[in-house]
């Protein structure tokens, strides 16, 4: 027992400086609470290979094209995260980004509609679709694989229904969606004003969550550990600012999905709903004896889900500049699904965070990329993305029992 207070002890002092700090990380991960530190070693190990392999890779030019390709999938894999955390699944996420493309194409193009109605109508669907999952998982009892099962072969003959006998229905390419997706860069001057903004609400956030804990009689962060912190992702969004900046600088794209991973990120650890979602994904007949609207939070995950499937399916069909019978189809849904889990995002529910859909959409796409510039064959891409997703699994399943036989559920 006197171990585990000094360890206790130790914890909490390590809590100033930069080297209690990575103390506590180890021992966390002694314990199973690995966080996102597999997939962080994982990516720094496909980068080596590839650029061994090829040196191409890790070229500016490169890394903005697959930042680009990242975003519209990495954004339905947020949303993936958002059901995985309560313990359920969304397997129609592709079919619903192809119908969201199919809507928008037909309200703005055949329709004549402005490009921002044509947006929220394909929006829109999402939420609908989402709510009507939720009703049917709270007031049935389905489970969400079979939901969202025949959700994905439902949605995909309405796609097809959609885009009638036309079957593919291009954008205007001086239409400003496409501009958005295609063409549009942060200056560079802009690029380095965001990542100071950045930088500096790192360490705002920091230490206003620090002070609240101080107040409450709570360990907190200490100011120079808080300050360290946000120099190193000053110093590390700048150099890859500067760098991704060599070629066509950083999309407006890649932008908005950083934007909606740092709201999620925030709405799941600052607020009482991120709270729930965590309680119901860790143990749902607990949180809801604790006196939370279960259906609620269920309700909320299904219809962000699918909101966020719209959002990447209006991305893709604007960067291809074209949405048809195969939007959203091949291997779309796997790679939202498999960005999550190879993200850290535990297929158990109750374990992850918004971060992770970025981190295992790089991922995912590294290897994708890598493997093109290899000119190997798509059939070694899906061996390869199905082996990192596997070994994901595998690492969430000993982490699993290694907190279990912690004590730390």
């Amino acid at each position: 027992m006197s171990v585990n207070t000094d360890l206790l002890d130790e914890r909490l002092q390590a809590r100033d400086g930069l080297r209690g700090a990575l103390a506590t990380v180890v021992d966390r991960a002694r314990q199973g609470e690995l966080g996102m530190i597999p997939v962080v070693v994982g990516l720094i190990i496909i980068w080596t290979v590839m650029q061994v392999l090829n040196p191409v890779f890790l070229s500016s030019a490169n890394l903005v094209n697959l930042t680009m390709e990242s975003a519209a999938v990495g954004i339905m894999a947020l949303g993936i995260v958002c059901v995985l955390l309560v313990g359920e699944i969304d397997l129609s996420v592709g079919s619903v980004s192809g119908l969201s493309a199919a809507l928008l194409a037909v309200l703005f193009v055949d329709q004549g509609l402005p490009a921002a109605v044509a947006v929220l109508g394909a929006i829109a669907m999402g939420v609908g679709v989402g709510w009507v999952y939720a009703q049917v998982f709270n007031r049935f009892g389905v489970p969400s694989f079979v939901i969202s099962m025949g959700g994905l072969l439902g949605l995909l003959g309405l796609q097809l229904y959609v885009l009638g006998t036309k079957g593919s229905i291009n954008l205007p390419f001086d239409s400003g969606i496409v501009h958005f997706a295609q063409l549009a860069f942060v200056p560079e001057w802009l690029s380095y004003v965001l990542v100071a903004v950045a930088a500096l609400w790192l360490f705002a956030s920091g230490f206003l969550h620090a002070r609240a804990r101080t107040a409450a009689g709570l360990s907190a962060s200490g100011a120079g550990f808080l300050a360290a912190r946000s120099v190193a992702l000053l110093v590390v969004l700048g150099g890859a600012v500067w760098y991704l900046n060599q070629a066509r600088g950083v999309g407006w794209m890649f932008v908005l999905f950083l934007v909606l991973v740092l709201v999620m990120n925030y709405l799941l650890t600052r607020t009482k709903w991120g709270k729930s979602v965590y309680a119901v994904g860790g143990n749902v007949e607990a949180a809801r004896r604790a006196g939370i609207n279960v259906r609620r939070v269920y309700t909320s995950v299904f219809v962000a889900c699918s909101t966020f499937a719209a959002v990447g399916g209006i991305l893709m069909a604007s960067r291809l500049a074209a949405a048809n019978q195969s939007s959203g189809t091949g291997d779309i849904n796997l790679n939202a699904i498999a960005a999550a889990v190879i993200g850290g995002v535990s297929l158990f529910g109750g374990r992850g965070s918004a971060w992770g859909a970025l981190l295992g959409i790089i991922v995912i796409q590294s290897i994708s990329s890598g493997l093109t510039l290899l000119s190997l064959d798509s059939s070694i891409r899906f061996m390869v993305t199905g082996l990192v997703l596997l070994l994901a699994v595998i690492i969430d399943s000993a982490a699993r029992k290694s907190r279990t036989s912690a004590g730390r559920g």
